[in-house]
């Protein structure tokens, strides 16, 4: 479709979960996790490949029921602290070919659609960008926040500038979403990064599709999403 360049998908899927435990191969709107992230990359008209990066034996076996390809991630980059970069990094350090882009997709990002995807490869192309990273409008304003000392005290929380004004005066504010990360495999082997420093672009996703599970009040959240769909 794009002249000569090869999208790889890489969906990070490990064992361990601390918050919500075994988060990734829970079973949301009757299918396990990971699977509708699996299904949005299969539904990519880009996308050349998919590979699921684990350490874990259910996981497995899913991909092999969903006949998707898998590497075993080695123990210590199964670790809390392990970074998303460095498993990219080892999946295409085992990949014998070489594709001009990665897109790395993440199992806690259910509602992220074929679509989404599609139009964040595009913005990729179009801008001829080093990476391409989703976004979000914020839920809350971020101007609105501060930190709150041990005695409670308010006086300083807000600047007066802000204290009679309404939310929808406010400058909008995104924050990363989590559902795509779209990078240059040259970018990421030389600075070993999803964001380099020069001609990242954001690519702006709904809040509804930008569902994030994390935690168990996270998946509650994200079922009553989809059955709140299902009426539609």
């Amino acid at each position: 479709m794009f002249k000569e360049k090869t999208f790889l998908a890489i969906i990070p899927a490990r064992a361990g979960s601390k918050r919500l435990k075994n988060k990734n191969i829970l079973s949301l709107n009757n299918k396990p996790l990971i699977q509708w992230t699996v299904e949005s990359a299969l539904g990519s008209r880009f996308i050349d490949k998919i590979i699921i990066s684990t350490d874990s034996m259910e996981i497995i076996e899913l991909a092999k029921k969903m006949n998707i390809p898998y590497r075993n991630r080695p123990t210590n980059l199964a670790q809390d602290e392990s970074k998303s970069v460095d498993v990219a990094i080892d999946v295409i350090d085992n990949e014998e070919r070489t594709f001009s882009y990665i897109v790395f997709l993440q199992p806690t990002s259910p509602l992220r659609k074929s679509i989404h995807i599609d139009e964040a490869i595009s913005l990729s192309i179009e801008k001829n960008a080093n990476s391409i990273i989703s976004v979000c409008e914020t839920e809350f304003n971020p101007l609105w926040c501060n930190k709150i000392g041990k005695d409670l005290e308010m006086n300083n929380f807000l600047p007066k500038r802000l204290i009679n004004k309404r939310s929808q005066d406010l400058p909008i504010y995104y924050r990363l979403n989590g559902a795509i990360y779209i990078c240059k495999t040259e970018i990421i082997k030389k600075y070993k990064t999803f964001f380099p420093a020069k001609k990242s672009y954001a690519y702006i996703m709904d809040q509804l599709s930008s569902v994030d599970i994390d935690t168990e009040l996270d998946f509650l959240y994200a079922e009553s999403i989809f059955k709140y769909l299902s009426t539609k």
